[in-house]
C-alpha cells in the first residue's frame, strides 16, 4: 500500500528555492495501478523519488505498508526512462542486481529468475551486454530486474516514453501481463493520457508546480481485453484529456 500526504518538496539552490510539489495526496491500496499525469514541470518524477528514497528532505509523510519510504527497509522496484542498467554486467546480473542488494538466497531465487526471464524472452540473452541490445530488450530487463526483486511497491518514471510506438505497444502488453501474475502496488508517471488509460486503474491528475492532485480518474475500463480498438478507449482518452485541460486552465 502506498499512502502520501501533505508531501511538500522544495529544491534548494544558491539563489532561489523552487518549490516542486506542494499538499500532495495520493492512497494506492494493495494491487492498485495508478497512472500520474500533469504538465512538464509539475513535479510527478519529485514524488517518485521520494516514494523511492531518492529525495528523503520532504515535509509531510510517505509511507508504504504504514511505514516511511525506506529503500534499506523495504523492496522498492523502480524502473527509470532510461532503464537504468549498468554497462559492464551482463543481462543476468543486471537482472538480479535488486536481489543481489538486498543479498538475498540466489539459489531460492533462481526458478522464479528463470520465470520472469522467460517471460520477458531474456533466456537466451542473458550473457549479452546492454551496449548489444535494443531499446525494447533494456527495457525488458529493466522490468525483469523489477519483478524479480518481489517488490513491496513498483514505481515507473515514464518507463517506455524512449521506445517506437510499436514497441512501446509491445512493451506496455508484456508489463501487464507480469504485472497481473504478481499485482504489486505501482504508481507510474506518464505524459501520454492513453498509455494512462491502457495501463492505469487509477489516473492522478496534477496540477502546474508546485504538483497537487487535482482529481482522481477511476478507470472502467482498466484490464479490458483488446481495449485499444475499441471506441471506448477512445472516448476515455478524449474525456480525461479534456478534464485535464479545464483543471491546468483554472490553476
Amino acid at each position: 500500500m502506498i499512502d502520501v500526504k501533505g508531501l511538500s518538496v522544495k529544491y534548494k539552490s544558491r539563489k532561489s528555492d523552487f518549490l516542486a510539489v506542494h499538499g500532495f495526496d495520493l492512497r494506492l491500496d494493495k494491487g492498485d495501478i495508478c497512472a500520474v499525469i500533469g504538465p512538464s514541470g509539475c513535479g510527478k518524477s519529485t514524488v517518485l523519488y521520494v516514494l523511492s528514497g531518492i529525495i528523503s528532505e520532504y515535509e509531510g509523510s510517505a509511507l508504504i505498508n504504514g511505514k516511511p519510504a525506506n529503500p534499506k527497509l523495504q523492496r522498492i522496484g523502480l524502473i527509470p526512462q532510461n532503464y537504468g542498467l549498468l554497462e559492464w554486467a551482463n543481462v543476468y546480473n543486471n537482472a538480479i542486481l535488486g536481489i543481489d542488494i538486498k543479498r538475498s538466497d540466489l539459489k531460492e531465487y533462481q526458478p522464479y529468475i528463470e520465470h520472469i526471464l522467460e517471460k520477458v524472452g531474456l533466456i537466451g540473452l542473458k550473457s549479452k551486454y546492454p551496449n548489444s541490445l535494443s531499446g525494447g530488450q533494456k527495457q525488458r530487463v529493466s522490468i525483469a530486474r523489477s519483478f524479480i526483486m518481489k517488490p513491496d511497491i513498483l514505481l515507473m518514471d515514464e518507463p517506455f516514453s524512449a521506445l517506437d510506438a510499436i514497441t512501446r505497444e509491445e512493451i506496455q502488453d508484456l508489463f501487464l501481463s507480469i504485472w497481473k501474475e504478481n499485482m504489486v502496488s505501482t504508481a507510474f508517471v506518464t505524459h501520454s493520457i492513453e498509455e494512462a488509460v491502457y495501463l492505469g486503474r487509477k489516473i492522478a491528475i496534477m496540477s502546474p508546480a508546485p504538483g497537487r492532485v487535482l482529481k482522481i480518474f477511476h478507470n472502467p475500463l482498466f484490464g479490458q481485453d483488446n481495449l485499444r480498438m475499441s471506441d471506448e478507449y477512445y472516448h476515455i482518452t478524449m474525456e480525461i484529456r479534456k478534464m485535464a485541460k479545464e483543471a491546468w486552465s483554472k490553476c
